[in-house]
């Protein structure tokens, strides 16, 4: 396997588009490589196969949504922090479709299922930990119902906009806040 790690990250950035574009039929190695526009052969060179390529999918994911440290950096605000979620949801669209269509395809892949549950396990309790650490409102299980609900408000705002019009998102997530965690 090439271990060029800009080429292996531009090619995951590639599937992460060819997957929110064209779904989990639609990923293959080699339209992951029209995607990045390199030589065909190019992706299997890095990537043993399809499975392995969706769960380094799953990771590069991560690397793309980290926050900002400049977001954290600072008196903390629940409030503020939710609302920069929603605008890196919707600057990185690509990337949370992508992780709905890796959820999906994780319905029919148990090896993918086991990798998601475990990944998406160590961020929720990292994301737990983090909270309760620096002080924000609210204990452990309001911080589930949190990341429950704007998990459902992201889903909406990605497949169904028009859904959240009558409703301000800006006015669910202060509504999240203070009814979960103050």
């Amino acid at each position: 396997m090439r271990q060029n790690p800009q080429r292996r990250a531009g090619l995951l950035d590639a599937a992460i588009e060819v997957l929110a574009r064209e779904g989990s039929r639609g990923l293959t190695l080699r339209a992951v490589d029209a995607q990045a526009a390199v030589p065909t052969g190019t992706t299997s060179n890095y990537f043993a196969n399809r499975a392995q390529l969706l769960v380094e999918i799953l990771h590069r994911t991560r690397e793309r949504l980290v926050p900002d440290p400049a977001d954290l950096a600072g008196p903390l605000d629940t409030e503020v922090l939710l609302h920069q979620l929603v605008e890196r949801m919707r600057r990185e669209r690509s990337v949370h479709i992508a992780m709905l269509e890796l959820r999906l395809e994780a319905t029919r892949r148990p090896e993918l299922q086991a990798e998601l549950t475990r990944f998406q396990g160590e961020e929720l309790q990292a994301n737990i930990d983090w909270h309760l650490k620096a002080g924000l409102p609210g204990d452990r299980q309001g911080v589930v119902l949190v990341y429950l609900a704007m998990l459902g408000l992201i889903v909406d705002d990605l497949t169904a906009p028009g859904l959240l019009e009558p409703h301000p998102v800006e006015d669910l997530v202060k509504a999240l806040v203070d009814r979960l965690l103050r």
